[in-house]
């Protein structure tokens, strides 16, 4: 047996589960089952070798494949769902045991609920809470910290749930930690600026904001202090705006969103932990922004 003939033995071992996610992912059989062939037409051109889990590196090539799907059905505004269309497909029969992997937790519901999640978050959601993929690992696949993945998968989380996104009181403290923050920057209070930071904060920085060879990831409440006040000094005036359903900021000139930061906050300490300022334009499409009054 070939090397070819042995890794598409391996992917048929591993296609009812693949097809599971992408059914998840995608909630549609048509284009699971496309999804899961253009993941073995990657995958027999570049081939496994170094790979040592296998299953998990398939999994993580159909997911790609599947959020590449949702950010053009988004940009598209296509509707996730085959409206009006039973959920078979001519070409892809399942039999009695794939069709128990695909029926198991995606009821039309839940479909439904799925869709009304970014790609990113339903990725979260899916692959950490139905397959138990690291947020380590998911990270990698939304160019996204862990920290920062790991509450897209939370609210993900609470929109499946029926729970409200934000309560009015966490939205207020989140508000309190980036009014201050801004205004520490602005003013170049750097003692202020700590007060707001937690110890360990991470700062991730979209590469196009800093100069070549310098880092774009900071750690330190210190060192991030520093940056963020020379950040500050050297930007437009960045504002208070709702990022995805939770309090960030934005700087937008003439109404163009030029760059976003999304913050992860500890709200029993009144602190920051993590911010990510993003500058690349594809993903500044994929964020729901919402200026928030002064």
């Amino acid at each position: 047996m070939d090397d070819q003939d042995w890794l598409a033995g391996q992917f048929e071992d591993h296609r009812a589960h693949l097809r599971a996610v992408s059914y998840r992912m995608l909630g549609s059989y048509d284009e699971a089952e496309d999804a899961v062939q253009d993941a073995w037409l990657r995958i027999s051109r570049s081939g496994v070798e170094g790979v040592e889990n296998l299953g998990g590196w398939l999994t993580t090539v159909v997911a790609r494949v599947c959020l590449n799907v949702l950010r053009a059905r988004n940009s598209k505004r296509e509707d996730g769902l085959d409206e009006g269309a039973p959920l078979t497909h001519r070409d892809f029969r399942p039999g009695p045991e794939e069709e128990a992997v695909l029926a198991d937790s995606v009821g039309l519901a839940l479909l439904v609920v799925l869709d009304t999640l970014s790609p990113a978050e339903r990725l979260a959601f899916v692959l950490h809470d139905m397959f138990g993929v690291p947020f380590d690992e998911l990270a990698v696949m939304v160019d996204r910290s862990p920290e920062a993945t790991r509450q897209l998968a939370s609210r993900a989380r609470r929109r499946v749930q029926g729970q409200p996104l934000k309560s009015s009181t966490e939205l207020v403290g989140q508000r309190a930690m980036v009014d201050a923050f801004l205004a520490a920057s602005r003013e170049g209070d750097f003692e202020s600026l700590l007060k707001v930071l937690d110890p360990d904060i991470v700062f991730h920085i979209d590469p196009s904001l800093v100069t070549p060879g310098e880092p774009t990831v900071i750690r330190g409440a210190r060192t991030v202090a520093s940056n963020a006040l020379a950040y500050a000094s050297r930007t437009l005036v960045a504002r208070v705006a709702l990022v995805n359903g939770e309090v960030g900021m934005i700087v937008a000139p003439r109404g163009t969103l030029r760059t976003a930061g999304l913050f992860t906050f500890d709200l029993d300490r009144c602190v920051i932990v993590a911010v990510e300022l993003i500058a690349e334009p594809r993903r500044l499409r994929s964020l729901d922004v919402a200026i928030l009054s002064d």
